[in-house]
């Protein structure tokens, strides 16, 4: 495009589309219901209207009702997860979110392969904040530099200061994605998060991300898809030919694939620990299937010396 300057960790089309139409500066304003309308719908959950929230429902009840006591204790450490209206159940007289469900799985996961207490830590695409809020909750990490794009993080610093308490809250730094070399290139980090954006974002812009995991960070935690679906049964194409189009064209892993199709998925774990991995001195200490849907796989992988 002529005349348009590059930004190096800018959005992908497929963002600049979603923050034109839904995550506007007038729709992150207020945490009234957003949880349960277009917003979240472009950061953790799909539209189920105008039938879908019986399953939901019923998806979020089987999974709450499994959740282990150090599970359990995790979401009754993370306080405030009412707001915003969330789609809920309560499971032994607990109020359960399907979001809220996958971040204590995704911190029992991380916190089973390295140390989070005293830990410093970088998400890259944060939402509006549920994993830093379950971190925050359940650990006395040293600080949380959130890295996103400027109406998603003006979100998820309003939802996050309404959740945490003062001192948590105090822990976090929000950083632009036009602010990335000028605030993060030279910091250091024990872990490096992301959770479900690496997969939107533009092949280029993936690959900077990961080349800044390999200078500033020693651990890196990735949970994303391991291909694309184009199944038109499982959503309509609601927004249109263009749109998923987009979709199609974002992220390092782009094959279609059956996401329902447990054979056809693990065919695509080798590529997406590949894919993920910041570089040559990286290894994956842990890989497993994510909680909940069928095509996600989360790995966390460890830095090796620097070479001389």
């Amino acid at each position: 495009m002529t005349g348009q300057v590059h930004r190096r960790y800018g959005p992908s089309a497929q963002w600049l589309h979603i923050n034109e139409a839904h995550i506007t500066e007038e729709a992150v304003a207020d945490l009234a219901g957003f949880k349960s309308n277009g917003v979240n719908f472009k950061l953790a959950l799909w539209n189920p209207q105008p039938n879908g929230v019986r399953y939901l429902k019923a998806l979020t009840f089987a999974l709450g009702m499994q959740l282990s006591p150090a599970n359990r204790e995790r979401l009754q450490r993370t306080r405030n997860r009412e707001v915003g209206d969330p789609y809920a159940v309560r499971c032994n007289g607990e109020p359960v979110c399907l979001d809220y469900l996958q971040a204590v799985h995704e911190v029992e996961f991380m916190a089973a392969n390295l140390p989070l207490d005293g830990a410093r830590i970088m998400e890259i695409g944060a939402g509006y904040g549920r994993t830093c809020h379950t971190l925050l909750s359940n650990h006395e990490v040293a600080g949380y530099t959130i890295v996103d794009l400027p109406n998603t993080l003006a979100l998820s610093r309003r939802y996050l200061h309404t959740v945490l308490e003062p001192e948590q809250f105090a822990k976090i730094r929000f950083v632009g994605v036009d602010e990335v070399e000028e605030q993060v290139r030279g910091a250091r980090f024990d872990l490096c998060l992301n959770i479900d954006s690496f997969a939107e974002m533009d092949p280029g812009t993936v690959g900077d991300y990961l080349a800044l995991i390999d200078a500033t960070c020693a651990h890196f935690y990735v949970n994303n898809p391991v291909g694309k679906y184009i199944d038109k049964t499982l959503d309509g194409h609601s927004q249109g030919a263009a749109v998923v189009e987009l979709a199609l064209n974002s992220g390092l892993l782009r094959d279609v694939i059956d996401i329902h199709d447990s054979e056809a998925v693990l065919q695509k774990v080798p590529a997406f620990v590949s894919a993920y991995r910041p570089g040559p001195r990286w290894q994956c200490v842990a890989r497993e299937r994510a909680v909940s849907w069928s095509y996600y796989w989360q790995a966390l992988y460890r830095a090796g010396a620097v070479p001389r």
